[in-house]
């Protein structure tokens, strides 16, 4: 099994990046647990309360449960994966059911920055942007995903995910592997990527038959 991270600014186009990653491969050979799924459970909090915490920062993920996760996956063994509203704050009663494959990719904003998830990587990449077309990203998004008005998302980025990035997310850069400048457009990195995958793919494959 390959672990791959994959992480960068909000609206840096990072999900490009891993769709063009699984569709160049074989169907079934990749499993997906996005860092958002693992956000920490606020219900206890007043709603009131929730829309203060800061999302982007690392102390807002349960790392334990992802770190444990992944290493289930590497076992052999299935897991369920949480989902969380961004509308409530809370994670949801439904899981989704996660089976092992041969390439694991987690992805999301901070996942480049937690030590022991860091660890168990074998690639690390960083999808890069120019923060204008981040932020003109993450304006469409949350419109739309997550109904926000424009002014409330410009006010969000300016406050909060401007310094969390320059704080968090920018400097987990120096941990990668491979940096993807242009985001998802950036069709040669991702082919260099994929190739690099698929070469480890072989190996891994090779190495597993002449143990048998």
């Amino acid at each position: 099994m390959l672990i791959i991270g994959i992480a960068g600014g909000t609206g840096s186009g990072k999900t490009t990046v891993v769709n063009k990653i699984i569709n160049s491969l074989p169907p079934g050979e990749v499993a997906v647990l996005p860092q958002d799924s693992y956000y920490k459970d606020l219900s206890h909090l007043p709603v009131e309360e929730r829309g203060k915490i800061n999302f982007d920062e690392p102390a807002a993920i349960e790392w334990s449960l992802l770190e444990k996760h992944l290493e289930e996956l590497k076992k052999g063994h299935s897991i369920e994966m949480p989902t969380y509203s961004y509308l409530t704050c809370t994670r949801q009663p439904e899981t989704v059911r996660v089976e092992p494959r041969e390439i694991v990719i987690v992805e999301g904003i901070l996942v480049l920055t937690d030590p022991s998830i860091r660890k168990m990587m074998d690639v690390k990449v960083f999808v890069d942007a120019d923060a204008d077309d981040r932020l003109i990203r993450v304006i469409a998004r949350d419109c739309v995903e997550r109904g926000r008005t424009p002014e409330a998302v410009i006010t969000r980025y300016e406050k909060v995910l401007k310094p969390m990035h320059n704080m968090y997310i920018e400097p987990a850069k120096r941990f990668a592997d491979l940096i993807v400048p242009q985001g998802g457009n950036n069709i040669v990195a991702i082919n260099l990527l994929t190739d690099y995958i698929e070469a480890r793919l072989r190996k891994e494959r090779l190495k597993t038959k002449q143990e048998e």
